[in-house]
């Protein structure tokens, strides 16, 4: 903990901002683990969800005036709604089915979002500095000590609910739903009520989202960032609290860094011959695409359970050193 707080007055800014993004997606991981990695039910439009938190906070602060936990509180809220309108299908369908009902919610959000005037259409919205009172966080390092402590508490509140009586009925569903009916739990309820809270824990990511890049439009929300929600649980461990966080983390560390492939001392000045070379124009940020797949194929083959998993090995091996 004492690492966290003295981290933005030991690194430069752009470390800052890093984290600030990186604990953005911890938030979202961790509420789609609950759906995803708990309850069993599939999402891939979990970017929908994401940008109702990051417009509606940004327009109740800068049109309506609202205060800014009151703004992000009624954004996350929203698109929780949302979520269980969206868990309504759940009830009816599994498997490949749901995931694309999921899908066209998230790409209906897009649609809607890029046509209203509201909005900013496609040009989207300028975001003013975050304010709490009299203070204006201006800064990456401000918004810091804002992002950090809510990603704490978020996380620590999903890892009570995990363990409380509603965690059990969730992973009850994802085992057997007909035998956890049977048992008297409420599978309609639970079921809508774990996407709710997902889609509560992306909105309010989708509201801090906002202040930490600065600007929005619909491009930001696009299918593909839903499934970097999906690597992000897979890849740091279904149904692991700490899994989701080192997902989240991980993912967004290679999405950044990615970005700026052709960057990197010597292998990037080969990536750029060989876009050059036999490829087209843009064919160099599809290199980075290939990367990150093959990385994220090489993690899933070699541990099914994750970054969770290679920390169990790890941690077992280490109790057991030397023998």
């Amino acid at each position: 903990m004492s690492g966290l707080i003295a981290f933005p007055f030991i690194s430069p800014n752009y470390y800052v901002y890093m984290l600030n993004y990186m604990a953005v997606n911890v938030i979202v991981a961790m509420g789609l683990n609950i759906l995803i990695g708990y309850t069993g039910q599939i999402s891939l439009g979990h970017a929908g969800f994401f940008a109702i938190g990051a417009y509606v906070t940004v327009l109740f602060i800068d049109k309506l005036h609202v205060p800014f936990f009151a703004a992000l509180f009624v954004a996350a809220l929203l698109a929780a709604a949302f979520g269980f309108v969206l868990g309504l299908p759940a009830l009816r369908l599994e498997g490949p089915y749901l995931a694309i009902a999921t899908l066209g919610f998230g790409m209906a959000i897009i649609q809607v979002i890029g046509r209203a005037a509201v909005f900013g259409g496609r040009n989207g919205l300028l975001v003013s500095k975050m304010s709490i009172g009299p203070y204006v966080l201006n800064t990456d390092k401000e918004l810091y000590f804002m992002i950090i402590p809510m990603t704490v508490i978020l996380v620590f509140a999903a890892r009570n609910i995990v363990k409380t009586r509603v965690g059990r009925a969730l992973v009850s569903i994802r085992d057997s739903d007909i035998a956890a009916e049977t048992m008297g739990v409420n599978v309609t309820y639970y079921k809508t009520l774990a996407f709710a809270i997902s889609a509560f824990y992306a909105g309010i990511a989708g509201g801090l989202y906002a202040f930490v890049i600065g600007f929005i439009n619909p491009g930001s929300f696009t299918f593909i960032l839903s499934i970097l929600f999906l690597s992000m649980v897979v890849v740091g461990g279904l149904g692991s609290v700490l899994g989701a966080v080192m997902g989240g983390i991980f993912i967004s560390f290679l999405n950044l860094k990615l970005e700026s492939v052709q960057y990197i001392p010597g292998f990037g000045d080969m990536l750029v011959i060989i876009s050059k070379k036999w490829m087209s124009v843009t064919g160099l940020p599809n290199i980075s695409s290939i990367i990150f797949g093959l990385i994220l194929i090489l993690i899933v083959v070699i541990e099914p359970l994750g970054l969770y998993g290679f920390w169990i090995r790890t941690k077992k091996y280490w109790k057991t050193w030397p023998f």
